[in-house]
């Protein structure tokens, strides 16, 4: 069973950044990583994904905002997130998916408010 664990998550000010981190308990060589959030009473829109090959795509609601990195020595996947708004606020979830078996793995979520 691959594990997925999101961190960084917390409370920040209109304009303000943060850092989330995900780690995978295994290689994530075979893996598209990406980052979902989920705000209360919506569903889960994916805002950021990176391939195997450093291909990235991002929303429009984050581009130029968010900036999503991966370093597969250590399984590890961020999403820095500046100037935040706060209709950023939602829960945060990393998924991992393998590009080979097609399998999806995913953490359990990382909370970020966005509130002065």
């Amino acid at each position: 069973q691959v594990h997925v664990v999101e961190s960084g998550g917390g409370l920040v000010q209109p304009g303000g950044s943060l850092t989330l981190s995900c780690v995978v308990s295994e290689s994530i060589g075979l893996y598209t990583m990406a980052w979902y959030r989920q705000a209360p009473g919506e569903r889960r829109d994916r805002i950021a994904g990176i391939t195997r090959t450093r291909s990235i795509r991002y929303a429009d609601s984050v581009k130029d905002r968010f900036t999503i990195s991966r370093n597969d020595a250590v399984t590890t996947v961020r999403l820095e997130m500046t100037n935040l708004k706060p209709e950023d606020t939602a829960i945060y979830y990393c998924n991992a998916h393998n590009d080979f078996s097609g399998f999806d793995f995913w953490g359990q979520g990382t909370p970020v408010i966005v509130s002065s």
